[in-house]
């Protein structure tokens, strides 16, 4: 059974929260990884509190630099950081628990949340608000061409959702979804020949009419 990292009272399944002490857990997770300030002061400015970030390095299969602010916390992660550094921090994960995550969520969950644009800290551009996959409870602002801009603490609470298996609800959301898509093209194809019964297909599989085929035919003849 896991226990608080605090008081060493044991936790209660499917929470991270100890309901003892009230300290949260980042339970099972090699996440909480040593940085090293790579430079102390980066060209990229903090979205909030409008100040320039500094740059850290962190050590993974090979080292990423990630900005951050000093400030606030939040982080800031190039294209394709992010997922490096969740793949790297939560691996393993072979089932998907609902219950725990929708406490992971409710636990974390803001009753005002403050809805605010914020500027990419590369191109000062107003970054797009975005749900990061199926019930992570984490919208990030996001640059396609920059980067994921997290706020403090939202990281850890990715890291939990993967954990509890919220990668896992997030593909398996997505087959369906792609195989859900597959069938309503091949029943609207088949609505489409119900109201178009001259309608054939050609040696290539496209759709012709014979009409305009019969036509086409005279055009040459005559």
């Amino acid at each position: 059974m896991a226990r608080c990292k605090s008081c060493s009272a044991p936790l209660e399944a499917n929470t991270n929260r100890c309901s003892f002490c009230g300290v949260r857990n980042d339970v099972d997770l090699h996440a909480k990884h040593d940085f090293s300030v790579h430079e102390q002061v980066s060209e990229r400015i903090c979205p909030h509190c409008e100040k320039p970030m500094q740059t850290i390095q962190i050590q993974l299969d090979k080292p990423i630099n990630i900005e951050r602010c000093s400030d606030c916390f939040g982080l800031f992660f190039d294209l394709g950081e992010m997922e490096a550094l969740l793949n790297h921090s939560v691996s393993h994960v072979q089932e998907i628990n609902l219950a725990h995550i929708d406490n992971i969520n409710a636990d974390r969950y803001h009753s005002k949340p403050v809805v605010k644009y914020i500027k990419c800290p590369v191109c000062q551009a107003f970054m797009r608000r975005t749900n990061f996959a199926q019930k992570s409870g984490v919208v990030v602002d996001t640059r396609r061409q920059h980067g994921i801009w997290l706020d403090s603490g939202e990281i850890s609470h990715l890291m939990e959702w993967k954990k509890a298996g919220g990668e896992l609800l997030d593909d398996k959301v997505k087959e369906i979804e792609k195989k859900s898509i597959k069938v309503n093209v091949y029943q609207n194809r088949d609505l489409e020949d119900m109201w178009h019964p001259t309608r054939q297909r050609d040696s290539f599989g496209r759709d012709t009419d014979v009409l305009d085929l019969l036509w086409s035919v005279a055009r040459r003849v005559f």
